[in-house]
């Protein structure tokens, strides 16, 4: 019962051919293959292009600057 051979595998297969046929194994394959070229697709399709993401005029804010017209201080008066 030690590591599994190449031989292992090719009874393996002979016994799937012979319960399923040829007909069906390669049947099956071709659904499969149909599955990921249709997942390929669809993935293909779900991806936005990278130009209509961006905004086309960028706004820049500057923290920093300083504002035209600072808002007044209170003066404190005394009675």
């Amino acid at each position: 019962m030690g590591g599994v051979s190449i031989w292992h595998w090719v009874v393996v297969g002979v016994i799937v051919m012979l319960l399923f046929g040829r007909g069906k194994v390669s049947e099956l394959m071709g659904d499969v293959a149909k599955g990921i070229k249709s997942f390929k697709k669809g993935m293909a399709e779900d991806d936005p292009p990278e130009t209509a993401a961006q905004p086309a005029d960028p706004k820049v804010i500057d923290h920093n600057a300083q504002t035209a017209n600072p808002a007044p201080a209170k003066a404190e008066t005394k009675a």
